[in-house]
């Protein structure tokens, strides 16, 4: 039956994947439910079913708040679906490939909240309740890492080659190997060299405690914006295009898959250009 299939699925990518991931697997079959017969077989899906589903995710489905869905919601939720009829497929519970028949919702820009260099400085300078909370903070925004990669670092991945130094890690987002080279600053903020299989980051957790006293660093430092810990890795992004690497290099450093994401940072610089064209006082002119 199709659901338990999709639940086996979800389970998988709990023990296998982020937590924000399995996040979105667990809430698509909580809507699934909704609109999938609980007891419906891989021999009654078809494609009047597919679009079925869609126009549930497109017109009927609301959130826990009772509001319709956001269009990345249903842009998400809908490719967890397509993703478990293409591995229904590929393992033979389906005759026709569904998933490539029916087209995904659009993908809306979401905000991306950064620091410029200046706020990063501010907040390299102020105190901070939690030293792993500042050193590893600091360290995405000079790496790129994301939390979850952080988190999990340890120092067999940590290689110091000579005054060159790099982590070798599998990225658990997208479960593939990354060999990302860190500038010796960023290498400062890892510390001395501990036992191979220990953590980098030791003591370093995630929940209300560490995100609330982010908000409190960045009030103690002036940063009058929404940071979280993920804002680290956008203004990573932002800064190294700022600073003028190429957008196929920052794209190989964050673990793109495809350019796309990484072209919405280009557009954020390209706006910081725009805005400098007006810094300049005005003259008064004679001539």
């Amino acid at each position: 039956m199709f659901l338990n299939f999709f639940a086996d699925l979800a389970e998988e990518k709990r023990t296998l994947d982020s937590s924000n991931n399995y996040g979105n697997w667990y809430s698509t079959y909580q809507h699934l439910k909704k609109v999938v017969p609980k007891n419906l077989t891989f021999e009654e899906i078809d494609e009047n079913f597919i679009k079925k589903v869609r126009k549930y995710f497109e017109k009927d489905a609301i959130s826990k708040s009772e509001i319709p869905l956001s269009q990345n919601s249903k842009y998400s939720y809908f490719n967890k679906f397509k993703a478990a009829l293409r591995n229904a497929f590929d393992n033979g519970y389906l005759t026709v490939n569904y998933a490539s028949k029916v087209k995904s919702f659009e993908q809306a820009e979401s905000q991306r909240e950064y620091l410029i260099f200046d706020e990063l400085q501010r907040l390299a300078k102020a105190e901070c309740k939690y030293p792993v909370l500042k050193r590893a903070f600091l360290f995405s925004c000079l790496s790129g890492l994301r939390w979850s990669d952080i988190n999990t670092l340890i120092w067999k991945e940590v290689r110091d080659e000579g005054d060159i130094s790099k982590v070798n890690f599998r990225q658990e987002k997208t479960d593939g190997v990354e060999y990302l080279y860190i500038s010796k600053q960023a290498r400062e903020l890892l510390g001395e060299r501990q036992d191979p299989q220990e953590r980098v980051f030791k003591g370093l957790k995630y929940g209300m405690t560490y995100n609330t006293e982010i908000v409190r660093w960045c009030n103690r430092a002036a940063v009058p914006k929404h940071i979280t810990f993920h804002s680290a890795r956008h203004t990573n992004a932002v800064l190294l295009l700022e600073n003028g690497a190429d957008i196929y290099t920052v794209s190989k450093r964050l673990g793109h898959r495809e350019l796309r994401t990484t072209q919405i940072y280009a557009k954020i610089v390209d706006s910081k250009m725009k805005e400098a064209a007006e810094i300049i006082p005005e003259l008064t002119l004679e001539i």
